[in-house]
């Protein structure tokens, strides 16, 4: 049964189309061109709607040209209060010695340094799409005193390079929404984990109450992206940034897909007012 709990303050998808034996005839060919046509997989890509295999692309090429300045752009979109979201993930995780975590799109390790700092002992794999990301986290101080415990690998969170029951715990921080297909990667996230592991995703939400939401949007639609054009030169990469917001399901739908990755104890709590939120559940 999943419940909320308070606020906190604080590439390709290939067409299965079968080209086995002779195609002899034009309108053959053209029986085939309109089945790829109406069986193409499409997805949004923020406000634009692209065909599925463009969008890991799309998201690669946001990341890549955000990576140098992404640490500074998440002080600026959530006027630094995204280090007490993390702070209040960590909490509600409660990491322990030994335990052994897989962070996905873990970027420049945030994730990863905060948990190995409370968990003495442990193991962290950093995962992102974007080898720039990698390359910006292996650039901080945490990731050199630290680098017995963390590993770094590319990869994608819909096909994870990893064995079965792997790891103890799996979080995914602001990246489950740019994911092209997330119940593939809710899937992933549950194959990977070990019997009784954890998953927690920190994620941008949808306020509960429609004057705020609505003052929220104002604001990130309009100040958001020139803060990208003023401090990274790159208003369209913040542009998708807060148009993927908006089209990531709200807290309970989020939960029920959670669930129907054959999660157990699926609950979320919001911060900030629902400004972001975050999901637990865990493989029973």
């Amino acid at each position: 049964m999943r419940a909320a709990s308070p606020s906190l303050r604080v590439h390709s998808t290939r067409l299965c189309l079968s080209r086995a034996g002779y195609i002899g005839s034009v309108e053959n060919l053209g029986r085939i061109a309109m089945t790829e046509n109406e069986t193409e997989k499409r997805t949004h890509f923020g406000a634009r709607d692209v065909r599925e295999d463009e969008k890991a692309g799309l998201v690669h090429d946001v990341f890549t040209n955000v990576a140098s300045k992404y640490d500074v752009m998440n002080d600026v979109m959530s006027v630094g209060v995204h280090r007490l979201w993390k702070e209040a993930m960590m909490d509600w995780l409660a990491p322990r010695s030994g335990q052994r975590l897989l962070d996905v799109a873990g970027g420049t390790g945030d994730i990863s340094f905060r948990f190995l700092k409370r968990a003495k002992g442990s193991q962290a794999v950093v995962l992102d799409l974007t080898e720039s990301m990698l390359t910006e986290g292996r650039k901080r101080a945490e990731a050199s005193e630290m680098s017995a415990q963390l590993n770094w690998v590319t990869g994608d969170a819909m096909a994870l390079p990893f064995a079965d029951n792997s790891f103890d715990v799996y979080t995914i921080s602001f990246g489950i929404r740019n994911v092209t297909r997330i119940p593939d990667a809710l899937s992933e996230a549950y194959r990977v984990l070990r019997p009784g592991g954890r998953l927690m995703v920190l994620e941008f939400s949808q306020l509960p109450v429609d004057g705020l939401q609505r003052l929220y949007d104002l604001y990130s639609f309009n100040v958001i992206p020139r803060m990208g054009q003023l401090i990274a030169r790159d208003r369209d990469s913040y542009q998708y940034l807060v148009e993927s917001i908006r089209k990531f399901p709200d807290q309970a739908k989020f939960a029920d897909m959670i669930e129907a990755a054959g999660f157990g104890q699926v609950k979320f709590r919001n911060l900030s007012m629902g400004i972001a939120a975050l999901h637990s559940g865990w493989k029973i």
